[in-house]
């Protein structure tokens, strides 16, 4: 394919597949990512995805106030850069960069746009703020103060009877302690179609799944009904594989100390699909790039984030159980076997609360006799706080041993472990009695304790709670706004509705799939030793609200056998060995054979979500290395990779 035929637009839509390249998966990628995607070889469409769980609702204040543009700051700065070239290639864009103000990045744009003299169209897509639709159904108007009786919410996993919801986790039900911050709907691709349908060459979102600008865009390039689930699904997953930036690159990739030279990973190039008519796809990159697309960067990110072997948009759902990921040449990796069905009638809304405050306290401990250190400075802490009755008044207190001393250590650092004593509380003044309690003990430490004079990080800040809620699609009120020369709307269009909708019957049918296919029988391999699991699999983990999924998966055909049968639930809460809380988690399993994978979903364990966990690991994503660090008795026959 020619330069010519990719940037020809009309001409081409439909004849070929679209080539959609990625520029963001976040809200700190760069915003000349958006204009190298553009520059370093032909495609059709740029997406991007700036949207974490919780950076809207951080800045939701700020915007309120004045403070803050309510847009991502990375979005303009891409948005700029790239503006001629988009005028000059034809290239259309859609990211949900617009957060809290969509419409105020898509009239900065526009005001660029006259000002160059540009011949490009501007859209919103709007809807997705329903703040006040949940104040109403909590009964929260006219209430501020709680007097009256407040609703709950429908938590996103409460239909799963074995999980545990988490300590708190209705607290916004208190309005005076724990005020609404945000609510914002994930929406799908409507309102994106309907724009692009409508020529919009920029198309800015909010809130927004981190697919859907894919979803969106494939539609448009290929006209599919709202009906054609097998294509919209492929396109979901096309969009999954492709929305965190250099994921599918050589980022967070498991094995990477294999790769040699090791500056083939620095200075990624993002992902890219090419999206044929069927749904079908193939992931890639710019040629003369660092990075790599292989079959084990594709399974890797396919695995990431996933909830089971079901993948619900507000669009379409997507069946994975057939899914199949196979290298066809250089940097080209075909995705093919998703099936769609109905989307669920629900869609999944993040909700923010002022959560309270919290802080952590650090303190070195190191040397000889390092565990008794660590348990005498948990009692006197505990001791002080008692004496000044202030345990109660803690939601959360953990006292954490980081780290293990080596034995015999050749450096001080080596020899070094850390205390951290992590708190939460509904209001400052008990973290402050924390770290007075720890200051009053200043000069009554153990030997050998030292530490950093800088205490900014055991003072008490606020944090916000992060609740997933559940919302009936049919309640939502999506808008694509076209703006004129003149940065006024000169056309609104009513995304509307799915059609149709899945049963609740069958998104739990999902769900039992996804906990009882596990194959533990007895099978004999030959002899094994204990290595880590890591020397035969490969993985990546990462966080969804309060849980965090894992898939890991083998390369050799032979060795799944083995590993789908060793990889149980209860086999994984030996792997997590004294973190495992039986009254708090649980576990889903479900297997790919295609892909050589066993998945698992570790439920509650990150508290309340990442905002107010008291993880280190805040975002799940150091959880896979760990597990492939943890050793196993593998047979030695497989032990070859």
């Amino acid at each position: 394919m020619t330069s010519n035929d990719a940037n020809q637009g009309e001409s081409q839509r439909g004849r070929r597949p679209a080539i959609i390249a990625n520029c963001s998966g976040s809200m700190g990628d760069s915003g000349y990512q958006m204009l190298r995607q553009m520059t370093q070889g032909d495609v059709d469409y740029v997406t991007g995805d700036y949207l974490a769980e919780l950076n809207m609702s951080q800045n939701a204040e700020a915007f309120a106030a004045g403070k803050h543009p309510g847009y991502e700051p990375t979005a303009w700065d891409g948005l700029q850069q790239s503006m001629e070239t988009i005028a000059s290639k034809h290239i259309k864009v859609v990211i949900n960069g617009g957060a809290l103000n969509p419409i105020g990045l898509a009239r900065k744009c526009q005001d660029l746009i006259r000002e160059k003299g540009y011949n490009i169209k501007v859209a919103a897509v709007v809807g997705d703020d329903i703040i006040d639709q949940v104040r109403r159904d909590l009964g929260l108007e006219n209430n501020s103060d709680g007097g009256a009786a407040i609703q709950k919410l429908h938590y996103l996993d409460s239909r799963k009877s074995h999980v545990r919801e988490p300590k708190n986790l209705h607290a916004y039900t208190d309005p005076k302690l724990h005020p609404l911050v945000s609510a914002h709907a994930y929406l799908g691709s409507r309102g994106i179609y309907e724009a692009l349908c409508k020529g919009a060459d920029i198309v800015v979102c909010g809130r927004v799944a981190d697919a859907a600008p894919v979803v969106g865009a494939a539609r448009h390039w290929f006209g599919w009904a709202d009906t054609d689930y097998n294509q919209l699904a492929g396109s979901l997953i096309a969009g999954h594989l492709i929305e965190c930036s250099a994921y599918v690159t050589g980022a967070n990739v498991a094995g990477f100390e294999k790769i040699q030279p090791v500056e083939q990973l620095l200075d990624l190039p993002f992902g890219i699909c090419h999206v044929d008519s069927d749904g079908s796809c193939v992931i890639t990159k710019h040629q003369n790039t660092t990075g790599m697309v292989t079959e084990a960067t594709v399974k890797s990110q396919l695995l990431y984030e996933l909830q089971g072997s079901t993948y619900l948009n507000s669009d379409v759902k997507a069946y994975l159980d057939e899914v199949t990921v196979k290298e066809i040449g250089p940097d080209r990796v075909s995705v093919s076997g998703v099936r769609g069905g109905p989307p669920p009638a629900t869609t999944k809304v993040a909700v923010a609360y002022k959560g309270g405050f919290q802080a952590q306290l650090l303190l070195n401990l190191g040397g000889y006799a390092w565990k008794e250190k660590h348990a005498f400075y948990e009692k006197q802490i505990r001791h002080g706080l008692e004496k000044h009755q202030l345990v109660e008044k803690f939601d959360t207190l953990e006292f954490q041993c980081v780290g293990t001393a080596a034995p015999n250590a050749g450096t001080m650092l080596a020899s070094t472990t850390y205390l951290r004593v992590f708190s939460q509380a509904p209001t400052p003044e008990a973290i402050g009695g924390l770290l007075r309690v720890f200051v009053d003990n200043g000069m009554q430490h153990v030997s050998g304790a030292h530490g950093s004079t800088d205490f900014r990080c055991a003072m008490p800040i606020p944090y916000l709670s992060y609740f997933p809620a559940i919302y009936q699609q049919s309640r939502l009120q999506e808008k694509a706004l076209i703006f004129g020369p003149d940065g006024e709307v000169a056309l609104t269009l009513d995304a509307g509705h799915p059609p149709t909708y899945s049963s609740e019957t069958e998104n739990e049918a999902g769900v039992v799939a996804a906990k009882s296919v596990e194959n533990g029988g007895t099978l004999d391999f030959g002899p094994t030793r204990a290595v880590p699991l890591g020397d035969i699999a490969l993985g990546r983990s990462g966080d969804k609200g309060a849980n965090v999924n894992l898939g890991l998966f083998v390369l050799d055909p032979e060795c799944y056998s083995w590993f789908r049968a060793e990889m149980t639930v209860d086999r994984m809460k030996q792997l997590i060995g004294d973190d495992w809380r039986e009254d708090s988690y649980s576990i889903e399993r479900v297997e790919f054979p295609n892909l050589l994978a066993v998945h698992f979903v570790i439920y509650g364990l990150l508290g309340r979500g990442v905002s107010s966990t008291s993880s280190l690991d805040s975002l799940g994503k150091g959880f896979v290395d760990w597990i492939r660090s943890r050793e196993c008795n593998v047979p030695e026959k497989f032990l070859t990779w």
